[in-house]
């Protein structure tokens, strides 16, 4: 899959060069076959390293191709300010990639979300507005974000939450490379699970797996305390930063899915502290709940299933958090009952999809 030609009217010559150094630091990460024993039965799942990427998460992929396509389409020119409203990696993303092409970037977040991730936004040479509970929170950050682009021409305004580009993102980059480094060991996948933010990822890698696999199970995941895709609406709060905000976002297609699956918060930190502890792979909560996901499905679907999730950042955003703090052990959790043993590599592909 090749990239596609940018727009003959961009007023800055090198901009193919550009994206195509950026596609060499976004994506293609490398895929593990993640081994454990889960109530003294061995089980294996596999697990896409998007720690990986540029800034550490997976939010890279969808904001250098959101910004790929703007240029291709003449919807952002060289100068333009890039405003996202965001609950930290997608402004992260949009910070650091906005800069590579030249752009001024302003970030738009709750102000309840971690230090570190404001401190690393700012770091990049963003500019962070914080939003509190009583100024709308996310959705008040939404509506400002709103607000500045009906004010300012100059203002591109990211809208990762409706943005088709988010999910097509994945469609043509994380979708493929499943499938392509499963073949590589002789697997297709029986299953997918992975956590529900702005519903690019599930919905745009689901849409890829299941053109070329019709019988794979594509699985949201939501938090058990905030069960929003459950329900419909905001219930509760919840500590897995980056998935189940306040609403259920546009791209999210609830009918065209599996059933949601569920993880406690607090079995996401145990089970990604667990991680580190044991293979040390330092990865942040929501790669805890998706590897709960997994390991729940492999162990209804049977020891022949391949179930994929993603690890979607790495653990350097959450050193403020409870992920650092010692996590009481509640009924139901899985991570008393788990123990991760080893993992095997699975080769990255030979080129990245969009280079």
């Amino acid at each position: 899959m090749q990239q596609e030609t940018l727009a003959p009217a961009l007023a800055a010559p090198d901009l193919t060069a550009k994206f195509s150094h950026l596609w060499h630091l976004v994506g293609n990460t490398p895929m593990l076959a993640l081994h454990y024993r889960y109530r003294g039965q061995p089980g294996r799942v596999f697990v896409k390293c998007e720690h990986y990427n540029l800034t550490g998460s997976l939010k890279d992929r969808m904001a250098l191709y959101i910004l790929q396509k703007a240029y291709e389409q003449g919807k952002i020119q060289p100068g333009d300010t890039i405003v996202e409203a965001t609950s930290g990696n997608t402004g992260i993303a949009f910070a650091a990639i906005g800069r590579a092409l030249g752009h001024p970037v302003r970030i738009l977040m709750p102000d309840w979300l971690s230090r570190e991730r404001i401190d690393i936004i700012r770091s990049l040479g963003a500019e962070v507005t914080l939003v509190s509970k009583a100024q709308g929170g996310f959705l008040g950050s939404i509506r400002l974000s709103e607000d500045m682009a009906a004010a300012d021409g100059r203002v591109f305004l990211t809208q990762q939450f409706e943005n088709c580009y988010n999910a097509e993102a994945h469609a043509r980059t994380t979708g493929p490379e499943i499938a392509a480094q499963l073949a590589g060991i002789g697997r297709t996948p029986t299953a997918f699970v992975a956590g529900v933010g702005t519903g690019g990822t599930v919905m745009g890698t689901g849409s890829y797996l299941r053109a070329q696999f019709p019988g794979v199970k594509i699985h949201p995941l939501e938090p058990a305390e905030s069960p929003t895709l459950t329900t419909g609406h905001k219930v509760g709060s919840h500590r897995i930063q980056g998935i189940s905000d306040e609403f259920i976002p546009a791209i999210v297609q609830l009918g065209e899915l599996d059933a949601v699956v569920q993880a406690s918060d607090g079995d996401a930190i145990l089970v990604a502290q667990k991680l580190a502890q044991q293979l040390g792979l330092a990865v942040g909560i929501s790669s805890g709940a998706n590897v709960i996901g997994a390991i729940r499905l492999a162990a209804e679907l049977g020891p022949a299933a391949t179930v994929v999730t993603l690890l979607c950042d790495s653990n350097k955003k959450y050193l403020s958090t409870d992920l650092l703090r010692d996590e009481p052990v509640r009924a139901g959790y899985l991570a008393p009952e788990v123990e991760f043993l080893d993992y095997q590599p699975i080769s990255r592909l030979a080129a990245p999809l969009l280079s």
